[in-house]
């Protein structure tokens, strides 16, 4: 009994990673690359925050350069490589689906914002969002074709046509 439960706990830790979801390899660069971007925007911005005597602003540029490493280790972590839980981390984020990797980069965008609204954190954190809103985008996925689509609209226009009569049919 204990082998079998092994065996899909095994499966399941070697499930594909979640960029096997329909993602093409420039869109998923693209995403990383934002979020290296944003890293670097985040700690560029959060340093500057951090230079005032207002308590809040102070907060906001910490959480700043706390969400600036946590992209990095997620998006590059051979930049985070004398760090030793790196590599790991970054194979969990990995394993995310694209709407999950969207919601917590968006969220951990807005938290500085929402501690001090001020130019230097919108503009600090406008690319990790940026970057939460690609993940997003992926998660949606591809736009359909046009010849699914003309087929779908001429199905319905059938049915429709088919419910008119049979309402015609009654009527008479």
């Amino acid at each position: 009994m204990s082998g079998s439960g092994g065996a899909a706990a095994a499966s399941a830790s070697s499930a594909p990673p979640a960029q096997e979801e329909g993602m093409t390899w420039w869109y998923r660069w693209l995403c990383r690359l934002s979020g290296v971007l944003g890293a670097v925007s985040c700690a560029i911005s959060g340093l500057f925050n951090c230079i005032t005597i207002h308590p809040l602003d102070i907060a906001a540029g910490v959480w700043m350069i706390m969400n600036a490493f946590i992209l990095l280790l997620c998006e590059a972590p051979f930049c985070c490589q004398f760090v030793e839980f790196a590599n790991t981390v970054a194979e969990k984020v990995d394993q995310l689906r694209s709407w999950q990797k969207a919601v917590f980069y968006c969220g951990m965008a807005v938290v500085p914002i929402v501690i001090s609204l001020s130019l230097t954190t919108l503009l600090g954190n406008a690319i990790a969002f940026a970057t939460g809103v690609l993940y997003g985008l992926s998660a949606l996925g591809k736009k359909g074709d046009a010849i699914s689509y003309a087929r779908i609209q001429q199905q319905r226009q059938q049915v429709d046509e088919e419910k008119l009569a049979e309402t015609l049919e009654g009527e008479l």
